[in-house]
């Protein structure tokens, strides 16, 4: 049952990884969980231990106003929103099709933004939230052949800061979740969506060479398991005062100390040799 003092928190991509860990770690902390989703059947077992499954396609605006309408007229109220449905579409920017590339920001970018939109107005009535948009370190730095994942990814985190200053007024925070390597499905679409824009062609070599290191079983060992940004946000949403950002994760803080420290080539010849061979 929900009171009138139990916080709710709206968590989108709740159906695996990050998501799932996510809405794990929220229930674990006493708020209502609302999780999100494009399929409602990949949250059952979820909704076992207190979900509240959500049929929701960040990409479709009717579909997310419905969602933020249950949720207020459940509970009326909406504490935390995490913003974390996401994939990465990789491949040569000259492969890429401009549908995919949309595809990839509507996802990443248009899709967090509009539900951010229609959630403002309920927080700023209360005069308190947090929004929590998971970005990555990939939102800090570059990889080959992820131009338009990581567009996106800068993207997030400059309107995540520009969002910060303006929601301030009304009691509202603004944190910035920037994970390293996690053992999610990621990889796997991400080398996937990789070998079909650009399998064949001029930049098959690099293509395949990407792909095998993200597929690699020493990479796998080395992920961080999805509860590691499950505490980094409980952290978030339960501080006083929270950081504006987290970074966290298999290579996170390592990586993003290089590339603040390198030269812009310098870093391309280290991540060069670190995520697939140029030869």
């Amino acid at each position: 049952m929900t009171t009138q003092n139990t916080k709710t928190a709206l968590v989108t991509g709740a159906s695996s990884g990050i998501g799932e860990a996510t809405a794990l770690k929220l229930i674990g902390l006493g708020y209502t969980v609302y999780g999100a989703a494009r399929r409602t059947d990949r949250l059952q077992r979820l909704a076992e231990r207190g979900l509240r499954p959500l049929a929701m396609d960040v990409t479709d605006d009717d579909s997310l106003r419905a969602g933020v309408e249950r949720v207020i007229a459940e509970t009326g109220r909406i504490d935390v929103l995490v913003n974390n449905a996401g994939y990465g579409s990789y491949g040569a920017l000259e492969d890429v099709p401009q549908e995919e590339a949309r595809r990839q920001f509507d996802v990443n970018v248009f899709g967090a933004v509009r539900l951010t939109q229609l959630v403002l107005p309920h927080m700023r009535a209360r005069r308190s939230g947090t929004v929590v948009n998971v970005t990555s370190m990939g939102g800090k730095l570059h990889t080959p052949l992820g131009g338009w994942y990581h567009g996106t990814k800068f993207a997030l985190e400059g309107l995540s800061d520009c969002l910060r200053i303006e929601v301030k007024p009304f009691g509202i925070d603004v944190v910035v979740i920037e994970p390293g390597g996690i053992a999610t499905e990621w990889s796997g679409i991400a080398a996937d969506q990789l070998e079909r824009s650009s399998a064949g062609g001029a930049y098959a070599r690099r293509s395949a060479a990407v792909a095998a290191s993200m597929r690699s079983a020493a990479m796998a060992r080395r992920m961080s398991p999805p509860t590691v940004i499950a505490d980094a946000i409980g952290k978030a949403v339960t501080a006083r005062r929270p950081r504006t950002r987290y970074a966290t994760g298999f290579g996170a803080r390592p990586l993003l100390t290089l590339r603040r420290l390198l030269p812009d080539r310098a870093f391309d010849a280290v991540i060069s040799r670190v995520i697939g061979s140029s030869r």
